[in-house]
């Protein structure tokens, strides 16, 4: 008879674990995954880095008055924004349409002598625009007031697939008119662009020489 005790002891004694210590491995699990979620970078999705990308270029003249923490802020919006760039954009449709100026690092990269310090003095900028025609034509155009007039700047070029990202574009020589005054100056003209984000809102370019642009696509 005691021997046959035994075995209920045994039973007994490796009963399954309480229900505490089933619960308490599985609570700390999950506090650590939500931690971990909250502060892994780069989770912010792109529509909400495209807002904050545009709020922070919105009034500053295209760029012109950031201080240069500011400039940062927006090359670091603008990289996060990279990493969800598609593949091959240069072979995408949404390249192509009417895109408005709204940044550019460097502020003489898009308009050259009539934006810098001197020529924003005298030439008051309008508009700044880049039209993306199909297959191959770009037109950037500067308009801009000048001593109560009306003018503008405009460039028509031919644009290269050079890659996956990079395009060229070979401009013919600027045209100038103001009131009713147009002419043709210079010569040729050449620039190169990585194409480092695009969608049906914003477009992101950074050229071979590291000046970063914020186009925003018109409605």
């Amino acid at each position: 008879m005691a021997a046959s005790a035994a075995p209920p002891c045994v039973r007994i004694s490796c009963s399954t674990p309480s229900p505490t210590a089933l619960r308490r491995p599985r609570r700390r699990r999950v506090a650590s995954a939500r931690c971990s979620l909250a502060a892994a970078p780069g989770l912010r999705a792109p529509a909400e880095l495209v807002d904050s990308i545009l709020s922070k270029v919105k009034g500053t003249d295209r760029g012109v008055l950031l201080p240069e923490e500011g400039h940062q802020e927006v090359a670091d919006v603008a990289q996060q924004l990279g990493k969800y760039c598609i593949d091959e954009p240069v072979k995408s449709p949404l390249i192509f349409g009417d895109w408005d100026v709204v940044y550019c690092s460097v502020p003489t990269s898009p308009g050259g002598i009539y934006r810098t310090p001197l020529g924003r003095l005298v030439f008051k900028t309008d508009d700044m625009v880049q039209v993306v025609e199909a297959p191959d034509v770009v037109r950037n155009k500067v308009s801009f007031s000048i001593f109560g007039l009306d003018g503008a700047v405009s460039l028509k070029g031919k644009l290269n697939v050079l890659d996956s990202k990079w395009i060229q574009v070979i401009f013919e020589p600027p045209e100038l008119k103001v009131g009713p005054l147009g002419f043709q100056y210079g010569g040729e003209s050449e620039v190169k662009l990585e194409i480092t984000y695009v969608d049906e809102k914003i477009r992101l370019g950074k050229g071979s020489r590291g000046s970063l642009f914020v186009f925003l696509r018109q409605d």
